[in-house]
């Protein structure tokens, strides 16, 4: 399977000729001196050249290939390298200090886990969830595995697994054996949320406020406030079902983070990614939601059934929290319109006006301003700044502030009730500051740089990586032409997001990135990216991510295992990286090349393929690129009874 691709050799520097002068030498010398002098040069020579060579450790030499599937059409290759008439050759250059990568040495390699945990979510696993508490829904918050319980097996994928369809025919199609779960077509059937055509699944856009489609209902918003002009270009869909919502807001360059639980209706997030729609499994129970304070423009509820009133209001306190100055909370459903639709929801006009009252005085107490209530919606906005909130407030009714606790620390960060702090100086200051309209906010420095409140990043980092992250994405898509292939990438991961720069650079392209910023990040810059009107989370790489196997069709791991070196296994991370990535899903590693000899070895085990090219500056920068695949397998078919 080697690809053809340019020989990389090492350089070595010339030496420096003898002087004229040194005949001088030469005639004031002994002969036995003159030999001695020779023996010993020639031999430090010698050993120099063989000590560059790697000190005569072979390096297997390593390709790649990228291809689809022959059950999916024609096999499409594609060179992992700059064209050239050698094979890449990676041998004798570089050698991992700790870890014996002769071409004899044995390759560890993984079984497939039983076909049971085709549908595995380790942080969100159904009977570890159950010794927790109930209370909350604690139990079904993230409850990960301990080190001596993680699975060391591939998780397989349904037998007759296909690649989803290209989007945008994603958003109304699934192929059956991706997601084999039919209960929602039955129990959503009225609602119009899902149906079954034989080997695929159709998506109307209905859902149960909106039975007449997702379109229509996201028209009647348009008809409240402003969807089109750029100003809102971040959603929060919480109790999202199938993201129907999320999914039709994205042709309106509107990007929603789309979450529900593993509950009941354990398919909803998972038909969500098969559908290409960003999403993620979580709940809002007592921990913050994964990401940073005045994230999102706008936040959505269509009878999500969370407790708005309850628990002295934390869950629309954590609304609050991840909304930006100025965003809209929108409602629908329970208890918005009972006296339509109180006796459908067997309940007593009573406890729903008293349940509507009680949502009321807490977006008082936030000092939300409702903006309107007609049929079936209700809209409130969050203030710009709490200036005129704090002259208005009576202090013994209304929710403190908060205290000087980290507004941006969301990773099992516990939901307190009170008030996040939007200070300014001046009434008609936006609190954070204010931004451009969408699409100039993504390529604007953003107000957390501008501000100077994130340590050693300035307007000219943020302009550099910029650029950086431009010429990058055009290199990585000269060595896989595939990344220009409208469709052949939809969901993608981006493990270091950093600035953002990676998915800005692809911002033109059918896809979507889930920027991840790890916990153990030096600077935490996920509030940046949602400044860029992009969208992402929190995530520590040392436990698995809240999402399904087979989410998404491409990662990026930039520096990944060098930033979690000395903190917990690159096995573990790369079982987990195989878990969450599709068959014949890529993955470009970015690190140092004996991290990635490294990676290379455990990917190998994996079953992928893959190939270590140069940077793009050449090769000789350390930091060097793999490319890999993941092949495709499937469990395998079930056996007649």
């Amino acid at each position: 399977m080697a690809s053809p691709n340019q020989q990389y050799h090492a350089t070595f520097k010339p030496h420096k000729q003898f002087s004229s002068n040194s005949s001088f030498f030469f005639k004031k010398t002994s002969l036995y001196t003159l030999a001695l002098v020779l023996f010993l040069c020639t031999f430090s020579y010698l050993f120099g050249v063989w000590r560059h060579d790697g000190g005569g450790v072979s390096v297997s030499k390593s390709t790649a290939t990228i291809v689809s599937h022959p059950c999916h059409g024609p096999s499409k290759t594609t060179t992992a390298a700059a064209k050239g008439e050698k094979p890449l050759d990676f041998s004798a250059h570089h050698k991992a200090d700790d870890l014996d990568v002769t071409s004899t040495s044995e390759v560890k390699t993984y079984p497939s886990c039983n076909v049971n945990f085709s549908e595995y979510t380790p942080c969100e696993d159904a009977k570890r969830s159950l010794k927790f508490n109930r209370h909350k829904l604690i139990y079904r918050e993230r409850h990960c595995p301990e080190k001596h319980e993680m699975l060391k097996c591939r998780i397989p994928a349904p037998h007759g697994y296909k690649s989803p369809f290209k989007w945008p025919a994603s958003r109304d199609f699934a192929w059956y054996n991706n997601v084999p779960h039919k209960h929602l077509t039955v129990e959503k059937a009225v609602q119009n949320w899902i149906r079954f055509l034989g080997d695929r699944f159709r998506f109307p856009g209905g859902g149960t406020m909106f039975p007449d489609g997702a379109d229509a209902y996201i028209d009647d918003i348009g008809r409240l406030i402003n969807l089109k002009d750029g100003s809102i270009r971040t959603a929060i869909d919480t109790g999202c079902g199938v993201a129907s919502w999320g999914a039709y807001l994205l042709s309106r360059n509107i990007l929603t983070m789309s979450f529900a639980p593993r509950d009941t209706h354990e398919a909803q997030v998972q038909f969500a990614l098969e559908r290409g729609v960003p999403a993620l499994i979580g709940v809002m129970a007592s921990k913050r939601l994964p990401y940073p304070s005045r994230a999102f423009d706008m936040a959505h509820c269509s009878r999500c059934l969370i407790p708005w009133a309850e628990f002295g209001g934390q869950y629309l306190i954590e609304v609050d929290r991840v909304l930006r100055p100025g965003g809209y909370w929108i409602l629908s459903g329970p208890p918005i319109n009972w006296k339509k639709y109180w006796k459908g929801w067997e309940r007593t006009k009573d406890d729903l006006n008293d349940e509507q009252m009680k949502i009321e005085a807490v977006a008082r107490s936030l000092c939300w301003k409702k903006m309107v209530e007609k049929g079936d919606i209700a809209i409130w906005q969050k203030p710009i700044n709490h200036l005129n909130c704090k002259v208005n407030r009576k202090i013994t009714q209304d929710l403190p502030f908060c205290p000087a606790q980290d507004p941006e620390k969301a990773w099992y960060t516990n939901m307190e009730i009170c008030l996040t702090r939007l200070p300014v100086s001046n009434k008609e200051d936006v609190a954070g500051g204010e931004l451009p309209k969408w699409p100039e906010r993504l390529n604007v420095v953003p107000p957390r740089i501008s501000g100077g409140t994130l340590e050693g990043i300035t307007a000219e980092t943020f302009q550099k990586d910029s650029s950086l992250w431009n010429r990058r994405v055009s290199y990585y898509k000269a060595v896989n032409n595939q990344l220009e292939q409208a469709g052949r990438y939809r969901n993608i991961l981006d493990m270091n997001a950093y600035l953002g720069g990676f998915a800005a650079a692809l911002i033109d392209d059918p896809l979507w990135v889930m920027n991840v910023v790890p916990i153990q990040a030096k600077v935490n810059t996920l509030g940046v990216i949602y400044e860029r009107g992009l969208i992402g989370t929190y995530q520590d790489w040392c436990e698995a991510m809240s999402t399904y196997p087979r989410t998404y069709d491409l990662i990026h791991a930039d520096s990944v295992f060098s930033l979690y070196e000395g903190r917990c296994g690159m096995e573990n991370i790369l079982l987990e990286m195989d878990r969450i990535l599709r068959p014949e899903g890529s993955v470009i590693f970015r690190d140092d090349v004996d991290v990635l000899v490294k990676i290379k070895k455990i990917t190998d085990g994996l079953n992928w393929d893959g190939q270590i090219v140069d940077h793009e500056d050449g090769p000789h920068q350390r930091e060097k690129l793999l490319f890999a695949i993941k092949t495709y397998w499937t469990s395998p078919a079930e056996r007649p009874t």
